[in-house]
């Protein structure tokens, strides 16, 4: 028995040093997948592009669903006309169901694949409930204190007018590119209602059009994104989260008089159902678009993450419960629940025979709405609760992940690492909406990036109250685009 025992002590020292030398060697081999670049000296840029943005923001231009705002996105585009004279002259432009608006600036090689910018010119509505809490008014677009204050300067008429302001620039300089860019302006990204981007793609179908890359709105330059990361982070999202919402009903047979209560209620069904969905959430993953994160971020990070997430093999089961344990980071590693609408009785004193309640899902890549839908079913395991698709919902399953040994991607990549020098980039999960799903199939490579450099803070400004865009991190947005479009058309 002893040596039977010393044997075995020996074979788990055995296997505790292969296990620290593979952990070696791999923390050792997980180095810097950054591009190196070459200093870029900043690009002048006047104080007057923070006016022109504030002006664009006076135009209210909020989508609600089945309704806009007509006057504000005609003088809106009135305004952009005013403004950037060169594009309005020399670009070929058009006007899609009435609001939303398409450039194209010809290249000189028509062999070349052009590429896609987008953005959309709708905004959210302002929160009556918290309109007090504004610094100044939402549709005023002050200038103060180094910032642009007002709805739409962060999502996302900073991007818009960003862009604008670029190519106004280059046409300036007598800059001709040698392929074709494309500038295309949605006017209902925020109500997906399917007039502005969902028309657009169908156009640019119809007329066999094949993007290099295209790139959208989404991740951010982030200063303080991730623990141990002693770098901003500037994350380009190569794939997004799908979405469905499903709609539980729980029926009994036993109704009547609320003095008379049976064992089961309606009621008591649907919430017992609800519970369980939160106490048994997806199964964690770190793969794909998340994996492509830490393979990135992990070597610029201080040594003992440097370690954690070079051995995920080891300690993924510990990264997955830190990640899960903080809402901004567990929904890049699971599809997440959210029960959003509940409806039960109609009288105090009446039992109902029925309760409802909805229920929002955000699909990590890997799933889809119908696998969702069964996981759903099993956990609640429950016939008297039936789940389905509620009517007038569309569930969009996730996109596919779009690659990082691209061009566009390491265009991107490059022109992140020119304009913010300080920052590392990665790869990343969208993990909101975003008008890019309308144009899968016009490129193999769809990318999701603000170049808006801010902290973890200023998030709940987005859709929120006070929302603002510092006039020097503007001045980086326009400095990127100008070399996002120098650096793809090279």
């Amino acid at each position: 028995m002893r040596r039977f025992l010393r044997r075995l002590f020996r074979l788990a020292l055995l296997a505790l040093a292969v296990m620290l030398g593979i952990a070696i060697i791999k923390t050792i081999t997980f180095t810097s997948r950054q591009i190196p670049v070459e200093p870029l000296e900043k690009r002048p840029v006047e104080d007057a592009v923070g006016e022109r943005l504030g002006r664009a923001v006076r135009y209210p231009t909020v989508s609600l669903p089945g309704s806009i705002d007509t006057a504000a996105f005609i003088g809106l585009d009135t305004f952009l006309e005013q403004q950037f004279p060169l594009i309005d002259s020399l670009l070929e432009k058009r006007t899609v169901n009435g609001f939303s608006r398409v450039y194209k600036w010809p290249g000189r090689n028509p062999k070349l694949a052009p590429i896609l910018l987008l953005a959309h010119q709708d905004v959210v509505p302002v929160d009556e409930a918290n309109k007090e809490e504004w610094a100044f008014p939402p549709f005023g677009g002050k200038v103060d204190d180094g910032y642009i204050w007002g709805r739409g300067t962060m999502d996302m008429k900073g991007m818009l007018m960003g862009i604008m302001e670029a190519v106004e620039e280059l046409l300036k300089e007598g800059y001709s590119p040698n392929r074709a860019v494309y500038l295309a302006f949605g006017h209902d990204e925020e109500t997906q209602d399917g007039y502005g981007a969902k028309a657009i793609a169908r156009a640019f179908r119809e007329e066999g059009l094949q993007f290099e890359y295209v790139i959208d709105e989404g991740m951010m330059v982030l200063e303080d994104a991730l623990s141990g990361l002693p770098h901003p982070m500037a994350m380009i999202g190569v794939a997004e989260k799908g979405i469905v919402t499903l709609e539980l009903i729980a029926r009994v047979e036993e109704v009547g008089h609320s003095s008379r209560p049976p064992k089961e209620t309606a009621i008591g069904l649907l919430s017992r159902a609800i519970v369980r969905l939160e106490e048994h959430p997806f199964p964690a993953k770190i793969d794909g678009a998340t994996a492509s994160l830490f393979n990135y971020a992990g070597p610029e990070m201080d040594f003992f993450y440097r370690v954690l997430f070079a051995n995920l093999w080891l300690t993924g089961g510990l990264v997955k419960h830190q990640l899960g344990s903080d809402p901004s980071t567990n929904t890049v590693i699971r599809t997440t629940t959210a029960p959003t609408i509940i409806q039960g009785g109609f009288k105090d004193n009446v039992l109902p025979s029925e309760a409802r309640a909805q229920v929002n899902f955000r699909i990590l890549p890997g799933e889809t709405a119908g696998t969702v839908a069964d996981y759903v079913r099993t956990v609640i395991d429950d016939p008297r609760v039936t789940v389905a698709v509620p009517a007038g919902s569309t569930p969009e399953d996730p996109s596919p992940v779009s690659g990082t040994n691209t061009f566009g991607f390491e265009v991107i990549q490059r022109t992140a690492r020119e304009v913010f020098p300080d920052a590392i980039v990665a790869p990343a999960l969208f993990v909101g909406f975003t008008d890019s799903r309308h144009y899968l199939g016009l490129s193999d490579n769809i990318y999701r990036f603000s170049p808006m450099r801010i902290r973890r803070a200023d998030l709940p400004r987005i859709h929120g109250p006070n929302e603002r865009l510092g006039l020097d991190t503007y001045k980086d947005m326009i400095r990127f685009y100008l070399r996002l479009i120098e650096n793809s058309c090279k």
